[in-house]
């Protein structure tokens, strides 16, 4: 008799095993196919070699700008940014949840033990007091029939890569983000010394109208002229200081340290970086695949695929399983005999008859998340393309502009310096002095931004074509990962 009472339970396992491996349910995925273009339009304008990918090149990709000290930046900063310390947990947050996934597919299992000594009333019971021992197994397990936990699983997958993406996403607007703020700084150094150059040059010439005016060969209008253009000059020193200081402590807050940290180390003006006479970059199929926010993009889109067939298997029969097995005795010591043995496995089936469409809505919810996934990766690819195409044409202009600015500055330098010669012969008025002067400020004040802009535009070619990660990097990024959760 008590095989029969087991034989349904065993035949309802049975046929869950079988179900087990059919399909899941809901769309597969399938990686949306993108045309990108066979080259650059821009290339030929910013003078740039189009080559295949070098992971190894790119990675680095500030060393080409031949700065030590930039160099050692970027490198704290990708080891100590709290940016990157939150990526990187969660990378572990992503993980965990893998994990959590991929264990709903097994079954629950939970041990019990436990003893009672009982008295029994003596109206009903006969008054006797005895004791009761047991042990035992119990295991619950749902199989994943339909493919709902399968599809979870999927997801979570994806979403585990999605974030490994994320994180590479973060390094490389990171490595980006402190090589703009570090050339910035460079810049407004650079600006602050041409400034207190043209600064001391027109000390000079007040000097000079000055000792004219004190022999009667000019009037006191040249005098409060000169006065005037010095302090305009002065005037513009607080102001570089404080984009200097800005830029400054911007650097520090992406290195993870408190603002000044930096201020001894970065006192002395290192010059804006040059830009290298030749530029490599990669193929737009390359960029796209290097790229990791539309790797993250197309990761996201996968996961939200996966979880159209994890809501519609709720529409599905559910096969629920219960087990136990375990000991019981009125003593311990007949705890482990062979009578003290007792079992049961209970399986059933259950599953919706009428929700008012509340799964079905919920499917059409995930299609319509699956579809904005869609188009996010689509505008993603097109971003990708359009920033590379505007670093190209932002470096071809600043390559240009720095070269007229250089020739013109070259020539306002000649007149300002033949200017204070013919004025104190006597030759020309101040106002010609004056003009030439502040023309000489402007333009080196120009062509010295125009390199920075150059170096900018360099710096976001190097980003929209993803570089500032690498697996080797990437591995190394996991090990950490692993060891903090340790």
């Amino acid at each position: 008799m008590r095989v029969r009472r087991e034989r349904p339970a065993l035949t309802a396992l049975t046929v869950a095993l079988m179900l087990t491996g059919c399909a899941a349910v809901g769309p597969n995925y399938v990686a949306p196919e993108t045309e990108a273009p066979t080259a650059w339009q821009g290339a030929t304008a910013a003078k740039v070699t189009i080559a295949p990918a070098a992971p190894a090149d790119l990675a680095r990709w500030w060393q080409t700008l031949d700065d030590p000290t930039l160099s050692r930046l970027i490198d704290q900063a990708l080891r100590d940014s709290l940016d990157l310390r939150t990526a990187e947990a969660k990378l572990r947050q992503a993980r965990a949840q893998r994990a959590l996934a991929g264990a709903q597919l097994f079954p629950t299992v939970s041990g019990s033990a436990g003893g009672q000594r009982v008295k029994a009333s003596g109206e009903s019971g006969g008054g006797g007091t005895g004791n009761l021992f047991n042990a035992g197994f119990d295991a619950s397990w749902e199989p994943d029939v339909f493919g709902g936990l399968r599809r979870g699983e999927e997801a979570a997958q994806a979403d585990l890569e999605a974030s490994e993406a994320s994180l590479h996403d973060v390094q490389v607007s990171l490595s980006a983000e402190v090589a703009l703020n570090y050339v910035e700084l460079r810049n407004y150094q650079t600006r602050l010394e041409i400034a207190r150059a043209n600064a001391a040059s027109q000390q000079e010439t007040l000097q000079l109208t000055e000792w004219r005016a004190q022999a009667g060969l000019t009037t006191e209008l040249d005098v409060a002229q000169a006065r005037s253009n010095l302090e305009q000059t002065r005037a513009q020193l607080p102001t570089l200081d404080t984009g200097r200081a800005e830029a400054e402590h911007r650097l520090e807050t992406l290195l993870g340290l408190q603002p000044g940290a930096l201020q001894a180390s970065l006192a002395s003006p290192g010059g804006v970086p040059e830009i290298p006479e030749r530029i490599i970059v990669i193929i737009p199929a390359d960029t796209l695949r290097q790229r990791p926010d539309v790797s993250a993009a197309e990761r996201g889109l996968a996961a939200e695929t996966a979880r159209i067939g994890e809501v519609q298997a709720e529409a599905y029969p559910s096969f629920p399983l219960k087990g136990s097995i375990g000991l019981a005795a009125l003593t311990l010591g007949n705890l482990v005999s062979a009578d003290a043995g007792l079992g049961s496995l209970a399986g059933s089936i259950a599953g919706p008859i009428f929700d008012a469409g509340r799964i079905r809505q919920q499917v059409a919810i995930q299609t319509a998340v699956q579809e904005q996934a869609l188009i996010n990766y689509q505008a993603t690819v097109l971003n990708a393309l359009e920033e590379v195409e505007n670093a190209l044409v932002s470096l071809a202009n600043a390559r240009q502009r720095r070269e007229n600015l250089q020739n013109a500055t070259q020539a306002a330098q000649v007149a300002a310096q033949l200017a204070r010669f013919r004025y104190s012969s006597g030759i020309i008025d101040f106002q010609t002095v004056l003009d030439t002067e502040r023309t000489v400020l402007t333009l080196e004040d120009s062509l010295i931004s125009s390199q920075a802009e150059g170096v900018s535009a360099l710096i976001q070619l190097y980003k929209a074509l993803g570089g500032g990660w690498s697996p080797t990097a990437v591995d190394q990024a996991n090990v950490s990962a692993q060891g903090n959760t340790t």
